[in-house]
């Protein structure tokens, strides 16, 4: 994965009228395949729980405490696929465990390839789209307050929306 290139973010409705975005900054994502077939993929994403970022100081320490993530008990969230699902030329279906306070669901994402192309310096790069939506209670992330109008601070549902971009690195399999 190149991480100039590729971000990790999430969007969660706040107060019922409106969304916020954010993201984690460190994180790492290979993908092996056999031959050029992305169907093939085995992809694996591991996230430092303790760069997630919504351009807030406080609700950023507020994301990292025990009401949320518990970074300093859970640094790391964790994603493993099980299958990538060639749906047309374009677009696949990821399923996989993710992992997040030491507790792991199945999940299933879907993924938009934009293509391969050669960048100036002669290595392959290939981008993708990944998008999705989890619930938060089913990781133990519960914290929420009444609104005195009715409903709840925090929405159920995160939207994950994911720009990545691969780096080709042929690897010899011994025989």
């Amino acid at each position: 994965m190149d991480p100039a290139h590729s971000e990790l973010g999430f969007k969660i409705k706040h107060l019922m009228i409106s969304n916020v975005s954010g993201k984690i900054q460190n994180f790492s994502l290979t993908a092996v395949t056999k031959g050029e077939d992305f169907s093939t993929a085995t992809v694996v994403l591991t996230a430092d729980m303790s760069s997630i970022t919504t351009n807030n100081e406080q609700r950023d320490a507020h994301l990292r405490n025990a009401d949320f993530f518990s970074v300093e008990q859970y640094p790391e969230l964790k994603f493993e696929g099980t299958k990538l699902e060639k749906l047309d030329e374009e677009n696949y279906t990821l399923y996989g465990n993710l992992s997040i306070r030491g507790i792991t669901h199945p999940v299933q994402l879907q993924v938009a390839y934009n293509g391969v192309v050669k960048d100036p310096w002669g290595a392959e790069r290939a981008g993708f789209v990944v998008s999705g939506k989890i619930k938060r209670s089913q990781w133990g992330i519960s914290f929420n307050s009444a609104l005195e109008t009715g409903g709840l601070m925090l929405g159920e549902e995160v939207n994950i929306q994911s720009e990545i971009e691969l780096l080709k690195q042929d690897v010899t399999v011994p025989a």
